[in-house]
Formats: structure tokens, C-alpha cells, sequence
């Protein structure tokens, strides 16, 4: 399990060496450091993808939990998507017939998560892009992970049946990637190492 929230004993034995030339030669087990995601990362605000009183605003709530099913309240989501009109803000969109603008709808965001492991996004209703169905795209990081976990929270009641990457997903795993609606926007629950219930993840 991540070690949110550490008390009691270590996991693992403790070495008594304090110079590396006293140490054998040898395979070493698997180690991370930190969590340093909070180092350099936090901007203020950058869970505003708009501004509150922006037309169409809402609230993407996303939270993290570990195998225990205990919240993982270090961890810090990377959002990314498209606008209502299924363009991203960036000039690698093909799509997009302006250049991207640090203006009005940013389409990329970032939150740390609370001692609940949760996070709350102001962003737009994403739209369709291209033969996708709409969706945000989601990135994890916390502790105990080598590297950034990628998932995606779709909208419910969308055209999820015809999206090419929801149905590379296995069909009795496709509802875990499916956002709840709420009254002020959409909900999703991401969980780590579930034996059961495990969000789908991707590689990129």
C-alpha cells in the first residue's frame, strides 16, 4: 500500500550503513523518494482551468485511494482536455485554427489532492474530439509511484459505445472510466492496486 499518512514501524529492515563502500555488491530492491511532486509544482490556481464565473463553468471533483482503500492524500492530478468544441488549446491540436492563448480556457490543470485524497477542477464540459467520445484526461502522481499513472474520466450518457480507446478497454472494466454527474459538474474515483476495482490505466 502507499504510505499516506506514515506511523509505526518501517516496512522494510533498516541498513546500519552509512558509507557506500561498506555495502555488498548486489541487486538492490526497487526504492522512491520524496513525494517531491509538491516541490515546483504547485502554482496557485492552477486547478482554475476557468474562472468560476466563466459561462458554462463546473466542478470535476477526482480522488485517489490505494488497495487498502485508504485515501492517498499526497497525491497531485494533471487534467487535460478539450473545449465545448472538442478543440484542445494547444497549437499541436490540428483542429485548432488559432494559436493557443493563455486567455479564457486553458485546457490544462493541476491539484493536489486534500487529506481526503481528493481534488476539485473549475473547468468547461469538454466536447467530442474527433471520433472520441468527450472525455477528460487524467494523470496521477503520489508517492510509491515511479511513474505518472494516465487514465481518462468519460461523461456519462455520451457516445461511449463508438470511442476507439474506451473499447480497447476490456467490457466489464469500460464503467470504471465513466464519470458520476453531480449536481455542480462530474465526479470520478480513481483506485490503486484494487484487486476488484482497479481504475484502468494506459500507456503512453
Amino acid at each position: 500500500m502507499i504510505d499516506t499518512g506514515k506511523n509505526g514501524e518501517f516496512r522494510y529492515e533498516q541498513t546500519t550503513i552509512v558509507d557506500q563502500n561498506e555495502a555488498e555488491f548486489g541487486i538492490t530492491p526497487s526504492q522512491t523518494v520524496g513525494p517531491y511532486v509538491h516541490i515546483g509544482l504547485t502554482l496557485e490556481g492552477a486547478e482554475y482551468l476557468v474562472a468560476p464565473d466563466a459561462e458554462g463553468a463546473i466542478k470535476l471533483t477526482v480522488s485517489a485511494t490505494d488497495g487498502n482503500g485508504d485515501p492517498i492524500a499526497d497525491a497531485m492530478f494533471e487534467l487535460w482536455q478539450a473545449g465545448p468544441d472538442g478543440v484542445h488549446n494547444s497549437d499541436l491540436d490540428p483542429s485548432r485554427t488559432e494559436p493557443a492563448t493563455v486567455d479564457g480556457f486553458r485546457g490544462l490543470g493541476r491539484a493536489m489532492a486534500n487529506a481526503n485524497g481528493e481534488a476539485t477542477f473549475t473547468t468547461l464540459v469538454p466536447g467530442a474530439f474527433k471520433d472520441e467520445a468527450p472525455h477528460f484526461k487524467i494523470g496521477l502522481f503520489a508517492r510509491g509511484i515511479l511513474e505518472r499513472l494516465y487514465t481518462r474520466a468519460y461523461l456519462p450518457g455520451t457516445h461511449l459505445s463508438s470511442d476507439p480507446v474506451l473499447q480497447a478497454v476490456p467490457a466489464e472494466r469500460r464503467d470504471l472510466l465513466v464519470a458520476t454527474q453531480t449536481e455542480d459538474g462530474y465526479r470520478f474515483d480513481i483506485a490503486v492496486q484494487s484487486a476488484t476495482n482497479e481504475t484502468p490505466f494506459f500507456g503512453l
